[in-house]
């Protein structure tokens, strides 16, 4: 609050900017973990602090405002509506990369979803660890029709990839019906794109430092429901490698989206 008054009062000065990017941080920094509340909410699950989801979910807001406000002097690239086009080639690399990330995680999910063993663990055990540990009646459900809800996550989670790396996620493409042919909102993908980089990018980073140092036994990991650490790494390495990558194949692919949307000068 000082620093925007500060603001209000002497004017977006290079100092005040400085300070505005500085605070923005934090802010990012606070609301991280808000997609994982999110994610939860969706399966039909209780969040662990409801004060602390609406601080992360304020905190993300904060964070809005004031790279807005930090911003809110530069001058407007143009009113002129750019053609929808494909990220470049790079970008396009890395959203395969960060598909491809994915495969071996949700092929051990739908192992276990379909009643196989995976890690020394049976479907039917990952089942009753899953309502042991307090999973939702619509998480259980999908489970025993076969369909892990965190891997079909992971499925929304590659389509918003593509989504920002093809055309077809600037103008709604024919098999959107009623919508074709209509300008896609800059907001609808970049919003849950950039929620899910803030948090899954970070959390992939750390938790490989983590799975490092547990893999050349300087740290200890949790077996939790798993019958030897090995194979605790085993299924931590395959979750962690893939929402590392898709987290840093997601920053990049929002980044060029922004990029590519901007209004063209006329």
């Amino acid at each position: 609050m000082v620093v925007s008054a500060a603001v209000v009062l002497y004017g977006l000065r290079p100092a005040l900017r400085v300070l505005l990017w500085v605070v923005c941080g934090l802010a990012a920094i606070t609301a991280f973990s808000l997609l994982m509340d999110v994610i939860t909410l969706t399966l039909g699950q209780g969040v662990d602090s409801w004060a602390s989801a609406a601080n992360k979910a304020l905190a993300a807001v904060g964070a809005v405002l004031l790279a807005a406000t930090a911003r809110s002097d530069r001058r407007p690239g143009g009113t002129a509506v750019r053609e929808p086009s494909a990220a470049p080639r790079l970008v396009q690399r890395a959203a395969w990369t960060g598909t491809l990330a994915f495969v071996p995680y949700a092929a051990m999910k739908l192992v276990w979803a379909s009643g196989g063993t995976f890690a020394g663990i049976t479907g039917e055990e990952m089942l009753a660890a899953s309502e042991r540990n307090g999973a939702s009646g619509i998480f259980l459900t999908l489970e025993s029709w076969g369909l892990d809800p965190t891997a079909l996550l992971a499925a929304l989670g590659v389509f918003l990839l593509w989504g920002l790396v093809r055309p077809w996620g600037q103008v709604f493409p024919r098999w959107t019906l009623f919508l074709r042919g209509r300008r896609v909102p800059r907001w609808l993908p970049l919003a849950p794109a950039l929620l899910g980089a803030a948090t899954l990018a970070p959390y992939g980073v750390v938790g490989a430092g983590y799975l490092t140092l547990a893999t050349g036994g300087v740290v200890a990991i949790r077996r939790g429901d798993f019958d030897s650490s090995g194979d605790a790494l085993l299924v931590g390495w395959i979750g962690i490698v893939a929402f590392a990558v898709y987290g840093i194949a997601l920053t990049i692919a929002a980044y060029s989206y922004w990029l590519r949307t901007r209004p063209a000068a006329r």
